[in-house]
């Protein structure tokens, strides 16, 4: 198992999107993505879910939209309790170097410190986390640049 620490940033490949703050969090199940647009198009007889990645008062924001036909949708219990349906996506995440396939849920987090979550479900049989440590993945990557 590797160690990763209480945050850290990764890259999400799919949407030229590099060193990405992400808190780690044991607490939730699934992980999330921040998006400040999100919707459901039709596409002759095809819904394709339509979205854009952080924000602009993001950095690291680009005013890109993305379309992807393959999603689903969830019911998801947010953090202060309420059930919420969102929209999930599969994606690459690179954590350690490593391109690890991840299921996202796709939120507003605008009002978080981080733009990305990760959860139990990516973080089980993979990684154990020790709440002391940050930035892990991140300064193995800039060791190796």
């Amino acid at each position: 198992m590797i160690v990763i620490g209480r945050k850290d940033r990764i890259d999400l490949p799919e949407f030229d999107l590099f060193d990405i703050p992400a808190k780690v969090d044991t607490g939730a199940y699934g992980s999330a993505l921040h998006c400040h647009y999100i919707e459901i198009v039709e596409r002759g007889d095809e819904e394709v879910l339509v979205f854009k990645v952080l924000d602009p008062s993001h950095p690291e924001y680009e005013d890109k939209t993305f379309y992807i036909e393959n999603f689903n949708d969830k019911q998801v219990k947010s953090s202060s309790g309420e059930i919420e349906h969102r929209y999930t996506i599969r994606t690459v995440a690179i954590v350690f170097g490593e391109e690890i396939t991840i299921e996202f849920s796709l939120t507003n987090r605008g009002s978080m410190k981080y733009p990305i979550l990760l959860g139990r479900k990516f973080l089980s049989k993979q990684f154990l986390v020790d709440v002391k440590l940050k930035d892990l993945s991140f300064q193995l990557k800039k060791q190796k640049t």
